[in-house]
């Protein structure tokens, strides 16, 4: 699921606009803008006040290092983890309401920002992470890879911020792990190319069962067995003496699980990375039939 951006409920850009709206109320004359009694209302002891201190803090920390910068991100995301989201909504809903009540939408939202860029990130990143299901890692790393950017006023390295969220979703409940496995096939297409039909169903086996140990195991274990035979079958195809020794070597060290050992990523790119073997040899095995 992608989430998409939406000015009318960024708490940073909403607060902006008001408080441009203030001014240009001002300056065409008006004693009493009620963009004034709107700012008060909704950014005052609220939770869009309280949501809107997290945009603040972020912009207050400008120029900084990729390492500080990084730990506001994750700041911000976790502080945004307490706010009542019902609550958040309900008042967003409100305010844009009353902003109708006295502006036209289209010329309250016409000015255009020049920080729109981070405050749209910010936004997404802040609904990403507070959905119930976290299912597009691309969108967390471009939309965190532009925070860090905007802090730091440099290039990230893109690679580096997925390794990063690697990690932080390693050991995190179900949804969120079924995203990090996602994440680490990403990274071994970047490497591998696509996937065939056996890694295909290693990951989907990874995905499905991220929460039963046992199974997981006895699924891993299997595939070793599988694979075990399958090269050394493949491996009687193969002419070059080099090549079966390197291949017996791989089937000797082929590790399966004891009954208390857990399930991790490492097993994951494991069987993916043999059955890329396997197809390499399959090739292999076809050439040599067609010399």
């Amino acid at each position: 699921m992608i989430i998409k951006h939406s000015k009318y409920k960024n708490t940073g850009i909403l607060f902006e606009l008001l408080v441009r709206q203030i001014t240009a109320d001002t300056l065409s004359g008006a004693e009493n803008s009620p963009a004034v009694n709107i700012l008060k209302k909704y950014f005052t002891k609220t939770e869009l006040g309280r949501e809107y201190r997290l945009y603040e803090s972020f912009f207050k920390h400008i120029n900084t290092s990729e390492a500080k910068a990084d730990m506001v991100v994750s700041t911000i995301i976790e502080s945004s983890k307490h706010l009542n989201r019902s609550v958040l909504k309900r008042q967003k809903y409100n305010l844009i309401k009353e902003i109708k009540n006295h502006y036209n939408l289209e010329e309250f939202f016409k000015t255009k920002l020049p920080n729109y860029k981070a405050q749209a990130a910010i936004f997404t990143l802040l609904e990403v992470y507070n959905s119930e299901n976290l299912s597009n890692p691309n969108q967390i790393i471009e939309n965190k890879t532009v925070l860090l950017e905007y802090l730091t006023n440099s290039n990230i390295n893109k690679q580096e911020v997925k390794d990063n969220i690697l990690e932080e979703f390693k050991n995190q409940d179900k949804d969120v792990r079924v995203l990090a496995y996602r994440v680490l096939l990403e990274k071994f297409n970047d490497k591998y190319a696509d996937l065939n039909p056996s890694q295909k169903l290693v990951l989907k086996e990874f995905i499905n069962s991220v929460d039963n140990t046992p199974k997981l195991r006895e699924f891993y274990n299997t595939k070793i067995t599988e694979l075990k035979n399958t090269l050394l079958t493949l491996n009687k195809k193969v002419t070059n003496r080099a090549i079966q020794i390197k291949v017996n070597e791989v089937v000797n060290i082929l590790p399966s699980l004891g009954k208390t050992d857990k399930v991790n990523d490492d097993h994951l790119i494991n069987l993916l990375q043999h059955y890329q073997l396997v197809e390499e040899l399959e090739t292999v095995k076809w050439l040599l039939r067609n010399e």
